[in-house]
């Protein structure tokens, strides 16, 4: 009675949408909780370096200078000097840079001033909440150079943290949404913290040039960065999509999941291709109606990126799960079932997964003297003679497998009942049993978030399939993994888009 409270806590523990509660989502909390901190620790940074320079403030006003020479005779002053005061001047690059301290609340201009007493050039500058003093026209402030180093720093640990997790996630543990997050934002991350680097070193350089109000643009067009050093990648997997599904329909029938490769193909490709009008098209019009092009562009780059990463990290999910290698204590093999020939007779897909889970086992068996019980899985389709884990018992047994060893699930009619029905078995023979899956190469990721959903411990091992074949199914398996739970990434992909919306009707 304790095992199987002890099962049914381990079920109750896992949420509708597959997720584990005390895996894949306490992993993510640890990781937005990290962040957390390096955001804190990095935002503390900024406000020691602030006071340490007393809220100083570099302002760079243009100035027409026929002989930098003349610098010498100019004086820039406060109109109010109790607001601001000045230190001193120098050229650079058609600039004249001056260091200002606040010293009270308000607002001021600063007037650059020949030896005759003529205004030259004027600058307003006003001094905000926490003495920090903010530059209307270029939409610079106290600090700004530490903020983008620092924006910058936190993006690229952002990325380590989430590659620290995917990396930590073995075993079972692996099999959870949170490693396709980790993986494929990752990605986004690094991208971000790369873009802001240049962005910094840039404004670092060229202040005047590269004025904080084109920093705000680049950042809220974040996503739009992303696509442009990405699409490289993106041209290739697109046309290594269209290239193996155009080989797939030489040999199989033309039906609307054996040409998704052409459709994803085409429309990742035509995605950027829009990006690239929407972008780059003349503007002419209001700020605000200016501010809203801006929305729209990207609000849909960010829905673009969103899928994109996505499928990236659907993509390393699925390449990983396949190089994993459970360890050799398996008490049970799981073999998912697919259709088999009317004859009864096993087709090659089908075949391969048999084989795989026999060679697990052999080598088992050889190695450790350990030997497993097969537990085929999968119920009589419609259009079948017999239940698939009946035609899967009669390759077993001819493939030397003694009948004992040999545990049919037969009443499955998806990968979901698949688990959920060979882990009654299991239960009933032995609770505390470990074991592994079998199933095709591209389905292993996501039949072990079947597994999690159905409250099985087991791990996956694939069977190798035709390259060209591979590519589509596993297309169909990403569809798949996102349709599972389209309520939580349609809310995550809200959140990304308030987000990204929120920093282009502000800053531009």
């Amino acid at each position: 009675m304790k095992n199987t409270a002890d099962r049914n806590n381990r079920r109750n523990s896992i949420k509708a949408d597959g997720t584990p509660e005390a895996g894949g989502k306490s992993r993510a909390h640890r990781a937005l909780a990290q962040m957390l901190i390096c955001a804190v620790v990095l935002l503390a940074i900024c406000v020691i370096c602030r006071l340490a320079l007393r809220n100083t403030y570099f302002a760079d006003i243009p100035l027409d200078l026929p002989n930098s020479n003349r610098v010498g005779e100019l004086r820039v002053e406060a109109e109010d000097p109790s607001v601001l005061s000045e230190g001193a001047i120098h050229e650079r690059n058609g600039y004249l840079r001056v260091p200002v301290k606040p010293e009270r609340e308000g607002g001021s201009m600063l007037r650059v001033v020949d030896r005759d007493g003529r205004v030259l050039a004027s600058h307003y500058l006003e001094v905000r909440d926490n003495y920090v003093i903010r530059d209307l026209s270029s939409g610079g402030f106290s600090g700004d150079y530490v903020m983008l180093v620092a924006f910058a720093l936190f993006c690229f640990l952002s990325g380590l943290i989430m590659v620290w997790h995917f990396r930590k996630a073995r075993g079972q543990a692996f099999y959870d949404y949170s490693t396709i997050y980790f993986s494929g934002f990752s990605l986004f991350a690094f991208a971000t913290a790369l873009v802001m680097l240049v962005i910094s070193i840039r404004h670092l350089r060229e202040p005047a040039a590269f004025p904080m109000m084109s920093v705000y643009t680049s950042l809220s067009a974040a996503s739009w960065q992303f696509m442009q050093l990405t699409f490289p990648a993106v041209l290739v997997f697109a046309l290594a999509m269209v290239v193996s599904n155009l080989v797939l329909l030489r040999h199989m029938t033309p039906r609307i999941q054996n040409v998704l490769g052409i459709l994803i193909g085409l429309m990742m490709l035509a995605g950027e291709g829009l990006a690239w009008f929407l972008y780059t098209r003349d503007f002419s019009g209001s700020e605000w109606e200016w501010r809203i092009q801006n929305l729209i562009c990207n609000v849909y780059a960010t829905v673009y990126v969103y899928f994109e990463c996505m499928l990236a990290g659907a993509a390393i999910c699925g390449f990983k799960a396949t190089r994993m290698k459970p360890s050799m204590d398996r008490d049970f093999i799981i073999i998912l079932g697919c259709g088999f020939r009317k004859d009864g007779t096993l087709p090659p897909l089908l075949r391969g997964r048999v084989d795989r889970a026999v060679s697990f086992w052999r080598e088992q068996k050889q190695r450790y003297g350990r030997e497993a019980a097969f537990i085929p899985s999968g119920g009589q389709g419609m259009d079948e003679v017999m239940p698939e884990a009946e035609a899967m018992k009669r390759y077993l047994l001819e493939q030397g497998i003694p009948a004992s060893r040999i545990l049919k699930e037969d009443r499955s009619t998806n990968t979901l009942e698949n688990m959920r029905f060979s882990g009654e078995i299991m239960e009933k023979k032995d609770p505390r049993g470990k074991a592994v899956f079998a199933t095709t190469n591209y389905h292993v990721f996501r039949g072990g978030i079947w597994a999690n959903r159905a409250g099985v411990r087991a791990e996956g091992i694939g069977s190798r399939t035709k390259w060209w074949f591979w590519p589509n199914a596993f297309m169909r398996e990403c569809l798949g993994l996102l349709l599972n739970r389209w309520k939580s990434e349609l809310v995550l992909l809200a959140v990304l888009i308030a987000f990204f919306s929120t920093l282009t009707m502000l800053l531009g």
